[in-house]
């Protein structure tokens, strides 16, 4: 019990410090989860299901980006952080690229039943290890899935390599044509000029033959 000397204990700076440091913890546990999250799965990362609207994407977005922003926490992988939920925003408001995200998730789904020999009404699908096994069987086809893209972007780049070059030395060849039938032009005088010398040489010779033809017998 505080006598009349002792002031009052003020723990309005206590309160404000222990909140603080909750929600740099807060802000830490979301950094290492998106940190740890499979960067192919962009629902992973943001930490939604796959079929949600598309205002639960934006929400989450918005959320979670003002928790982690680098400006709002001294957390080193912040930046990364953000950037990786960024990414995973964009990807998921892309019609198409959350299109093949949905369509891999559900071949990982039916491949899981498939290779158990489940049907689609077997309980073991209502449980949470059929839930850790279909997040690894997702992660499976999405890396198989990249690999592809990456083989089909190489042999793509591979031949538009090759589509270059043939252009590249076809304009080569006209050039080189170009400038034979320029360099053929320039000569043309010189080349007339000389044919006309060859030709006046020519009668030159003629004529001595003649004469000496003509040159009388003994």
């Amino acid at each position: 019990m505080a006598t009349k000397d002792e002031a009052p204990v003020d723990t309005r700076d206590a309160l404000e410090l222990l909140e603080s440091e909750a929600k740099e913890w807060d802000k830490d546990a979301e950094i290492d989860r998106i940190l740890k999250a499979f960067r192919l799965d962009a629902y992973s990362v943001l930490g939604l299901k796959p079929g949600v609207p598309e205002s639960d994407i934006k929400n989450t977005y918005r959320k979670k980006s003002l928790l982690i922003h680098p400006d709002k926490t001294k957390n080193p992988l912040a930046p990364d952080a953000f950037d990786r939920l960024k990414k995973a925003q964009t990807e998921l408001m892309d019609e198409k690229h959350r299109q093949n995200l949905d369509e891999a998730i559900a071949d990982a789904r039916m491949l899981l039943i498939r290779e158990n020999k489940w049907t689609v009404d077997s309980p073991e699908l209502k449980t949470p290890d059929f839930e850790k096994q279909w997040a690894e069987k997702t992660k499976m086809v999405l890396i198989d899935n990249e690999q592809r893209r990456r083989r089909q972007l190489k042999a793509q780049m591979q031949e538009e390599g090759r589509e270059q070059r043939k252009q590249d030395e076809e304009l080569e060849q006209r050039k080189r044509k170009r400038q034979h039938e320029e360099d053929w032009e320039k000569t043309r005088d010189q080349r007339i000029d000389s044919w006309r010398q060859f030709q006046k040489g020519k009668s030159g010779d003629g004529d001595k033959k003649k004469k000496k033809k003509l040159k009388p017998i003994g």
